[in-house]
């Protein structure tokens, strides 16, 4: 990871352009801030400048950008709690600061279970991104896991215990480690394309956007909240350790999670 570089009085340093880039992506890099701290869900600046050349909504996950370079001025982990005026994803106007209505809702999952806000997926993404464990960490080499490809599996045990079989794809994977962050797409693609069966999996983090909560939302506390896209449509319980605002919504990552 890069340090910011120094005697800029506090702001966050900016990179020259890569000679190992197209120019399109080279000069969108020259706008992110070098960091490297992964927390958009890309490894490096360098691969968020690549994904964001086909899609420039990407980067508003960047949470370290200068309000001076972006279009909705980030303020980082939140210094308040967040209440239930919150901005609808794709909808809140940024020019006027006009917030839509929340959709009404009972906030009950399908068995009657009240939860307190809706995970949203990345806009720009196939569906709900899941950091995963296989329980046989091995199977990355064996099987040969990259970037792309489709795999299904099974959350087992402590880790949610759902008993839908999950298809995704992959979108980053440690061999040396066996973590492996996908995003949740459905038994469609697996059926079209082929996939890569990884067995028993533990569930150690899910990510996305919160844009309809009638809780408070604070760092380092657990949550009952629904997954947009959940097939079953039930209620999961997280810990949030990571909050951010976007001007699409609250970014969160949740782990430590269960159903029930």
């Amino acid at each position: 990871m890069r340090a910011p570089a120094s005697g800029n009085g506090g702001a966050v340093a900016t990179l020259p352009p890569s000679p190992d880039l197209n120019a399109e992506a080279s000069h969108i890099l020259t706008s992110l801030p070098g960091l490297d701290c992964g927390l958009c869900g890309y490894r490096t600046c360098a691969e968020l400048a690549v994904a964001a050349v086909a899609h420039p909504d990407v980067l508003e996950r960047c949470v370290q950008r200068e309000a001076t370079v972006s279009a909705f001025a980030p303020v980082g982990v939140l210094e308040t709690p967040m209440g239930p005026s919150l901005p609808m994803a794709g909808n809140t106007c940024d020019s006027c600061n006009v917030v839509p209505p929340l959709q009404a809702r009972d906030w009950k999952d399908h068995l009657g279970r009240e939860y307190e806000f809706v995970l949203q997926t990345f806009p720009e993404e196939p569906g709900p991104r899941e950091t995963l464990l296989p329980h046989n960490p091995m199977l990355t080499r064996e099987l040969r896991i990259q970037k792309g490809d489709t795999l299904i599996g099974r959350p087992l045990g402590m880790s949610c215990g759902c008993p839908i079989t999950h298809c995704g794809v992959v979108m980053d994977v440690d061999e040396r480690t066996g973590v492996m962050v996908w995003c949740v797409t459905g038994p469609l693609r697996a059926r079209r394309e082929g996939f890569k069966d990884i067995g028993y999996y533990s569930a150690q983090a899910y990510e996305g956007l919160v844009t309809e909560s009638k809780s408070e939302l604070r760092i380092g506390c657990r949550y009952w909240f629904l997954p947009r896209r959940c097939m079953l449509q039930w209620r999961h319980s997280g810990l949030i350790n990571f909050l951010a605002r976007t001007s699409r919504g609250y970014q969160v990552r949740i782990e430590g999670l269960m159903i029930g």
